[in-house]
């Protein structure tokens, strides 16, 4: 590449950045989830469509990003949250098993629509650790982009429902202090990332993970947590949000004219699907509270698919048990985390079939 070339290939990466972090800024003040990511999907998607020649992503900066996503959840996993579910893991977990299958079932409706196959189908729908999903999808052999739009379709649905639900039906205001986040010193944090990051995906393609970047990183910080070998620390915030961000516009930057008209078109079925799962979750709810005699109020906000952070600052603020509601959403990210490599291979396998 010339001197030239590179300048402005080097100018182009800096204004995709601060395009990225404005974006983010302001849609953290509108308060949406996980704004980086979501900003960044939406300048990558600008930049694929607009630009004459799109930049494309390093592949170390995205597999770097999704190990840092894959620390980020594994550091999750802690001793004292699992404990929270205490005599009431068995009903805990079927209800996480039932939330699966109704993804899986709303999944599987999706995946009749033409522009869309049953993986992809079943990877939007699933509820529960979208960030995660949208970095595995491509590597399980699922349209990352649908993925993408549909799960935070999902969360935002969801986010914005939540104040509303928990006024009129609960009688509650959510505007409490939001969840703490990690503790332990920043340096603490950063060791911790870049050994889980570094290490993580070299283990994760030695025991024949698949999507090794991501699960790799986040069983070896899930195994440092539980094993009380993090202190509470983190990954700071700041680089949190630079992953989120890489992931969004690694996906974003991947769009074309033909793919949008493709995911535009799957929308409105995937939205009535998403009410069905978010109504069925509910309903799990219900019956969690019904089976544990636990108050309502936490079995809803434990099994509401999606938006982690905000449920547990709407768990906080509305005065319910935070460290259950905590405990089972952390659960459930686990197990469809860990569920989907088997689920591609399942559904890909029966798409093969149906269509031989």
């Amino acid at each position: 590449m010339s001197r030239a070339g590179a300048g402005a290939r080097a100018a182009h990466a800096a204004l995709l950045a601060a395009a990225t972090v404005l974006a983010s800024l302001l849609l953290g003040r509108l308060g949406l989830p996980s704004p980086s990511l979501f900003a960044g999907l939406a300048v990558g998607l600008v930049d694929a469509l607009a630009a004459p020649r799109p930049l494309a992503l390093p592949e170390r900066a995205g597999t770097a990003a999704q190990a840092v996503v894959g620390v980020t959840i594994g550091t999750l996993v802690q001793l004292s949250t699992l404990a929270a579910l205490g005599e009431h893991w068995l009903p805990v977990l079927a209800v996480t098993v039932g939330t699966l299958l109704l993804s899986l079932g709303t999944g599987a409706l999706l995946g009749r629509h033409r522009d869309v196959d049953a993986v992809t189908g079943a990877f939007a729908l699933v509820a529960g650790g979208a960030s995660g999903l949208v970095v595995i999808a491509r590597q399980l052999g699922a349209d990352e982009r649908v993925v993408a739009v549909v799960q935070y379709v999902r969360v935002l649905l969801v986010v914005l429902s939540l104040p509303l639900v928990l006024q009129l039906v609960f009688g509650v205001h959510a505007d409490g202090p939001a969840a703490a986040g990690a503790a332990g010193p920043v340096w603490a944090g950063l060791a911790l990332t870049a050994a889980c990051a570094a290490a993580g995906p070299w283990l994760g393609r030695r025991a024949h993970l698949p999507a090794a970047s991501l699960l790799g990183p986040l069983l070896l910080a899930a195994a440092a947590s539980l094993g009380g070998l993090t202190g509470g620390a983190g990954v700071p915030a700041p680089v949190q949000e630079v992953a989120y961000a890489l992931v969004g516009l690694q996906v974003g930057l991947r769009f074309t004219p033909r793919s949008l008209v493709a995911v535009a078109r799957v929308l409105p079925a995937a939205l009535a699907l998403i009410v069905v799962g978010v109504l069925g979750s509910a309903g799990l709810g219900v019956l969690l509270s019904a089976v544990t005699g636990l108050p309502a109020l936490d079995t809803y906000l434990a099994t509401t698919p999606g938006g982690l952070y905000a449920v547990l600052a709407a768990a906080v603020g509305a005065g319910a048990d935070a460290t259950f509601v905590l405990s089972v959403q952390v659960l459930r990210l686990l197990v469809m985390l860990l569920a989907a490599p088997a689920l591609a291979t399942l559904l890909a396998g029966r798409g093969r079939a149906a269509g031989g």
